[in-house]
């Protein structure tokens, strides 16, 4: 049993290794591959249960990448889990900046290294909206959260609030709607519990 443990540990580590070896521009960006290893591949988490994950990770300190992998790991395998997802996913980005900070104040004016990261930067920006596409399809189940989503969105736009209010404000009127409409919210909890609550019989 401990080996089989251990095996998976080792898998969490490179899986999320993986991930944060290609998380350009930001924590979204890692949604896709979070997906396709974890979702689609490994089936550890429900893609219903990532949306929760990320809308917790960005209410609490510290960098959405590394508190979501954090979250992810622990639920996959406990406390070790935690730790092996969260190494994995902190050691691409401390490999590469250490590589950057040795050598990129001698070739970051270099036309090759610009090229490079003019080509990066679109595709970060796609695979951000793609995730917003696929977290968007998994929580906007009604009107009541496309409305949710279309103010917050104008909130944020144009009257420059802070996105950690906007998050604070939704679940207000998430606790609001179960207390005074609860068959709404047992529909719309009862839809996602039907959804969600992956478990991996491999680790216990």
């Amino acid at each position: 049993m401990k080996s089989k443990v251990f095996k998976q540990l080792i898998e969490i580590f490179f899986l999320f290794f993986k991930i944060g070896l290609f998380t350009f521009g930001g924590g979204y960006a890692m949604v896709p591959l979070i997906e396709r290893e974890l979702v689609e591949k490994k089936k550890w988490v429900k893609r219903e249960e990532i949306t929760d994950i990320l809308a917790v990770s960005e209410s609490i300190p510290g960098a959405i990448a590394i508190n979501s992998s954090t979250f992810m790991g622990y639920k996959i395998c406990g406390r070790k889990g935690a730790v092996a997802a969260a190494i994995g996913v902190i050691m691409p980005s401390f490999i590469v900046i250490t590589l950057i900070a040795a050598f990129f104040s001698k070739f970051g004016d270099n036309e090759v290294v610009k090229a490079v990261f003019a080509g990066i930067r679109p595709a970060v920006v796609a695979l951000i909206g793609l995730a917003a596409y696929k977290m968007g399809k998994a929580s906007i189940r009604d009107m009541a959260c496309l409305v949710i989503t279309v103010i917050t969105i104008a909130v944020v736009v144009i009257f420059d609030v802070h996105a950690i209010f906007t998050i604070i404000g939704a679940a207000v009127f998430g606790l609001l709607v179960y207390k005074f409409v609860p068959a709404k919210a047992k529909q719309v909890l009862g839809e996602k519990a039907a959804g969600g609550g992956a478990k991996n019989d491999d680790i216990s």
